[in-house]
């Protein structure tokens, strides 16, 4: 009974780090996705504002959330990365991209920005214009 027991624990504690690997492998995916397309992301947020010189994307910032929208089941999820324009530190920006699940390939397709582009201004935040 000891031994099952143990073979039990063991079972688990490869299943888990398998599934960490795994996630981390998706993630990877996901990101790599998004470097191969940083030219359409680049364009995309420039197209937001004729002031957008230029846009530094943070790559560690990529984050994927459950989108609520309102119904028991939810509306899938939404990957994001964000980052700043023209090299100004107190700026920001996100773009969005809808996912089916948490481990889908995001899609050029599918991005959008659901925040505008942001400069910090006395103290508080305003929309870059």
């Amino acid at each position: 009974m000891k031994k099952e027991r143990e073979k039990s624990r063991q079972a688990q504690t490869v299943t888990s780090s398998t599934t960490k690997e795994d996630k981390e492998a998706i993630k990877q995916k996901q990101l790599a996705y998004l470097k191969e397309h940083e030219k359409e992301i680049v364009d995309f947020v420039k197209a937001q504002n004729p002031k957008v010189e230029s846009v530094q994307i943070d790559w560690n910032s990529m984050q994927i959330e459950e989108s609520g929208n309102g119904t028991p089941q939810g509306g899938g999820y939404n990957l994001s990365i964000s980052g700043q324009i023209n090299q100004l530190k107190n700026t920001k920006f996100s773009v969005d991209f809808y996912l089916e699940d948490q481990n889908s390939i995001p899609t050029i397709k599918k991005m959008g920005m659901l925040n505008d582009i942001y400069i910090e201004e006395n103290g508080g935040w305003k929309i870059f214009s």
